[in-house]
């Protein structure tokens, strides 16, 4: 279940229509809160469905750290590729907590 790192660029996901399904969703919950907007609807039903965009969002990011770890940092092919794998992995960790 590992993903295929090639550069910090192209990756292979193993579970990419999984993940385009998800965003696929993603999109339609956006659509649908700009449709509640658009039609003054309570506030409070909107935030609820911003939330649950949120919540989708932190599924899809979990799932692409979680390739990228077993994949990229996993396999990397010396100390040096795996330290500079380690940083990179700290940098967008540090950012989740944002």
């Amino acid at each position: 279940m590992s993903s295929e790192c090639h550069s910090p660029v192209t990756v292979v996901q193993p579970d990419k229509e999984k993940l385009l399904n998800n965003l696929s969703r993603i999109e339609g919950q956006i659509r649908g809160i700009h449709r509640m907007v658009e039609e003054d609807r309570y506030c409070v039903d909107i935030l609820h469905q911003i939330e649950a965009v949120r919540a989708s969002l932190r599924g899809v990011s979990k799932k692409l750290l979680t390739n990228h770890m077993r994949g990229c940092v996993a396999h990397s092919n010396s100390d040096k590729d795996a330290q500079a794998k380690l940083d990179e992995l700290l940098t967008v960790l540090f950012k989740f907590q944002d």
